[in-house]
């Protein structure tokens, strides 16, 4: 993964963080088919990739973090080639085959979706809007630049706008994601407000934005891999089930993902003395 290269993605590694960028800053990031296809390459490339261990997901540019899809690339005749019994799966970008039958983009873009589970740490710089859900929803947590808002435009163009507002809905209280998903471009959230809702974990001046999001990710990536996706894996199945169903698998995550070799090196550096130098967030 260390050499691979990308069309519309730029890859870096240092130590064991991943710094994955979106890189169509002139597009404001909107993801086109190369994009998804690149995304969903990339994450399941570093799913066998032992030497990752968290990944910093961020984007080129100042004024957006990421703006969906890119409509250029969208069949917007879609509608009427359906109900003319037509073929509408032309667009470039996701497309119905059928009522029954959707090509969503967002399916390939995300982590979780990619079956990938390793920490995911998004941050954020300017606009976050629309498919830029299917990323942030599915991120473990968010940090923002100052100048970052979030907003979901579907509905001021006449779309329904369904699986964002879904992927959002574990990150942030309903009604926030309800009026976000009602307002359109009427109203975006600022960063400070993101925060507030808990929809963020940290907002820092935009060039401290990187270096925030690496301080976290090269701390995780110090801990025992198989200790940290046992949690990342248990916390997202907790969302996903009952409480008790959960606590149930827990059981099996904690048997999975505490090894031998993990639990000596906390003993020993339990038993040392040397105490991690921590702050106040």
């Amino acid at each position: 993964m260390n050499e691979r290269s990308y069309e519309t993605v730029l890859y870096r590694q240092e130590g064991g963080v991943a710094y994955v960028t979106l890189n169509r800053p002139k597009q404001l990031n909107a993801f086109n088919g190369t994009m998804c296809t690149e995304l969903r390459d990339l994450w399941r490339g570093l799913r066998p990739d032992a030497s990752v261990r968290c990944v910093v997901l961020s984007a080129a540019g100042e004024k957006a973090f990421c703006t969906g899809v890119d409509r250029s690339e969208v069949n917007v005749d879609y509608a009427d080639q359906l109900a003319a019994g037509e073929n509408a799966g032309t667009a470039n970008v996701g497309g119905f085959s059928s009522p029954f039958m959707l090509d969503d983009p967002g399916a390939q873009v995300g982590p979780k979706s990619n079956d990938y589970w390793k920490p995911v740490i998004a941050a954020v710089n300017g606009m976050a809007c629309g498919g830029a859900f299917y990323m942030l929803g599915e991120s473990d947590f968010i940090i923002a630049a100052e100048h970052a808002t979030f907003f979901d435009p579907h509905v001021t163009y006449g779309m329904p706008t369904v699986f964002e507002p879904i992927h959002m809905m574990q990150k942030m209280p309903f009604h926030e994601i309800m009026r976000i998903s009602l307002m359109g471009n009427a109203e975006r959230v600022s960063a400070q407000r993101a925060y507030e809702i808990g929809l963020v974990t940290e907002v820092v001046p935009g060039d401290e934005l990187v270096a925030a999001a690496t301080r976290a990710a090269e701390i995780i990536a110090s801990y025992d891999p198989m200790a940290v996706q046992a949690t990342v894996r248990a916390l997202w199945s907790g969302l996903e089930v009952g409480r008790s169903q959960a606590l149930s698998q827990g059981y099996s995550s904690i048997a999975l993902g505490q090894t031998a070799e993990g639990l000596r090196a906390g003993q020993d550096a339990f038993t040392s003395g040397q105490r991690m130098q921590w702050r106040l967030r």
